[in-house]
């Protein structure tokens, strides 16, 4: 049972700091409809980025995560210029930044897979420093922090005029040009925010987790449709803008609690790719089928 609540912890705590990737892959699957594979190139960036700012040039971690997130900016940023200069269709656009990045992600680290930092001081090994508890409860704790700053910040943003703006290109495209609003820049801005919140969500995972790994992103966007799908399913009564962004931390933690139960029952952690499409496939799926279903139970068998 001990090994059970343990593996519960842990999956919490990596719930929520990848809570914050999801709310960016949030912006654009949900507000822009753009399902952005640069999330999964980014995602890495941010945790090498990290990573090397904090072993090789000994900055401060903070500092460091900072970096973490213009870096994912950067990535986003040209995601959203081909996409919008260029006019590259955004899915394709995401897998040509994401491939390249792949490569770049292997330079930051000197062409090494795997960047250790076990020795080194992050966010996270400060804090437990400096508060005396374990290493769940203090990435655990960071994690919620950043994730309630991030939820804060980003109502705040969406109800500015730049931020509607970007909401409404996501519903209707051709009425938002049509007022004046130059819609390249509002998906430019979407894609740029988006992957600063995915880079500093590695960053952090890279703190926590003490290494940055090249791969460490893979399947990340995957994680976040099936999160975002997961908490709409379990919080869809609230309708607010502020409790669909919790929803998707929510999403998050609630995906890594049933991976962490799943093998804990003994499945192959090689199938956990499986497992992970099959989560998604069952996400997307259970709320057409519920809504067939009302649609089918609203008519009676004469019609009326």
């Amino acid at each position: 049972m001990s090994g059970l609540m343990i593996s519960l912890q842990d999956a919490v705590v990596q719930g929520v700091l990848w809570g914050i990737m999801v709310l960016g892959v949030y912006i654009t699957y949900k507000l822009l409809d753009i399902a952005d594979l640069t999330v999964d190139g980014s995602f890495a960036l941010g945790g090498c980025v990290c990573a090397v700012m904090v072993l090789v040039f000994k900055m401060d971690p903070w500092i460091a995560l900072l970096i973490a997130g213009i870096a994912g900016m950067a990535a986003g940023a040209i995601t959203g210029l081909l996409h919008t200069v260029f006019e590259i269709p955004a899915i394709l656009a995401g897998i040509l930044t994401q491939i390249g990045l792949w490569s770049i992600n292997l330079r930051i680290m000197g062409g090494k897979s795997n960047v250790p930092l076990l020795k080194t001081d992050t966010i996270v090994s400060k804090f437990i420093d400096a508060t005396g508890i374990n290493k769940q409860a203090g990435a655990l704790m960071i994690g919620v922090g950043f994730a309630v700053v991030m939820i804060v910040l980003l109502y705040w943003f969406f109800g500015t005029e730049i931020g509607s703006a970007m909401r409404a290109t996501g519903n209707n495209e051709a009425m938002v040009r049509a007022l004046g609003v130059n819609t390249n820049w509002t998906k430019l801005l979407a894609l740029t925010i988006s992957n600063g919140l995915v880079g500093i969500s590695g960053g952090l995972v890279c703190q926590s987790q003490k290494y940055a790994d090249i791969g460490m992103g893979t399947g990340a966007i995957v994680i976040g449709l099936a999160a975002i799908v997961i908490g709409e399913v379990l919080m869809g009564k609230l309708r607010s803008f502020g409790s669909k962004l919790a929803s998707a931390v929510v999403g998050a933690v609630i995906y890594f609690v049933i991976r962490a139960v799943v093998l804990r029952m003994g499945m192959n952690a090689n199938d956990m790719k499986l497992l992970s499409a099959a989560i998604v496939a069952v996400a997307l799926c259970v709320p057409v089928v519920i809504r067939k279903w009302r649609l089918k139970a609203a008519y009676t068998e004469g019609g009326e």
